[in-house]
């Protein structure tokens, strides 16, 4: 049973279409007889023409049907039709430099990729494109071969032009780069919304909401603290992440095996790893994870070491609450925070 607060907080959420409020309630129309995620961008209803569920089960056994807008049966934001064939063209042709009539021969609007992609990615198709040409320049690059060669290969015929172009995407310029990793970058679709994940070929480095503030930081930080390149990929960590993504939401998960490499202090290190020993359905306040640490005083460090975690859900800060029971904050939204914490409690 939702209660009274909870439903006025809802419809606030409907009606500034918070992101961090995805997969947390779902809203039944009344008066159309549709029901709608959290973001629909349909005119809001009135207040008393809603009636709020915790599931999209519940809202059609309450005789809703899903709205045609906003499809709340599928992932939010999940990948429309013309970005998976644009992803997949790209694939099966990474080296290939995109003209106008290229899309013509999918019968795609270019204007319209663009518009899609850039809401999606944070990039036009175009962009995606080039880092994928500038990804594979950069393996050949670090196989040893001249840079002249995958230069040309990535389809530059001028010298200045693909400088200029690897460094915005890579953050070195081709001469400078060296045996300079390579981090891969993916969108994962997720029950509350989705995340990026980075990762290298052995470990994750990076799993968060891509709506989070300061995302863009984070991803910059961890650039610079790898002096890596991040370019758009799969990885097995990766893929390893995602299949227990889809396993913990479902209930059916509750240790992550993923390996990470974790970026931060020994401080840092030393409560994320306090973080994951706190039991599944379990919370702990500041207070008794700087006690567990043997520095009861440090709980506003452990706090700060809280908000450092770059690795959402898998490093459970979500399970760190206030001593006096408040849920506290979350890089993830308090939504989200309270949605993860009634999961894990209904599964054990």
């Amino acid at each position: 049973m939702i209660s009274a607060d909870s439903k006025r907080e809802y419809y606030q959420a409907l009606i500034e279409k918070k992101t961090d409020y995805e997969g947390v309630f779902y809203v039944g129309v009344k008066t159309t007889g549709v029901f709608c995620r959290p973001t629909c961008s349909a005119r809001k209803p009135k207040f008393e023409h809603c009636e709020f569920f915790e599931t999209a089960q519940q809202a059609l056994l309450a005789s809703f049907r899903p709205c045609k807008r906003c499809r709340p049966l599928s992932h939010p934001n999940q990948v429309s039709d013309l970005i998976q064939t644009l992803v997949n063209a790209v694939e099966e042709n990474p080296e290939k430099r995109w003209k106008d009539k290229d899309f013509q021969a999918l019968f795609v609007d270019a204007s319209t990729a663009r518009r899609q992609f850039k809401k999606r990615f944070g990039m036009t198709f175009v962009e995606y494109a080039r880092a994928r040409r500038m990804g594979i320049a950069m393996k050949q690059i670090r196989a040893g071969e001249a840079v002249i060669d995958a230069q040309l290969d990535a389809g530059y015929e001028s010298s200045s032009g693909f400088r200029d172009a690897f460094s915005r995407i890579m953050g070195a310029a081709p001469s400078l780069l060296g045996q300079r990793p390579i981090l891969k970058a993916s969108w994962l679709d997720t029950k509350l919304g989705p995340m990026i994940a980075i990762a290298d070929e052995n470990a994750l480095y990076l799993l968060e909401f891509v709506d989070r503030r300061g995302l863009e930081r984070e991803v910059e930080r961890l650039r610079q603290k790898t002096k890596a390149a991040i370019i758009p990929g799969v990885t097995h960590p990766i893929q390893s992440i995602d299949h227990e993504l889809d396993q913990y939401f479902e209930g059916t998960l509750r240790t992550f095996k993923t390996p990470l490499y974790l970026l931060g202090s020994p401080f840092q290190k030393d409560v994320w790893e306090e973080l994951r020993k706190i039991p599944y359905g379990e919370t702990r306040s500041y207070a008794e994870i700087s006690k567990s640490l043997g520095k009861p005083s440090a709980f506003r460090a452990v706090a700060n070491a809280n908000g450092a975690n770059q690795i959402a859900i898998v490093i459970p800060c979500h399970r760190v609450i206030n001593a006096s029971g408040d849920l506290g904050g979350y890089g993830g939204g308090i939504a989200r925070k309270k949605w993860l914490i009634n999961h894990e409690k209904q599964g054990v």
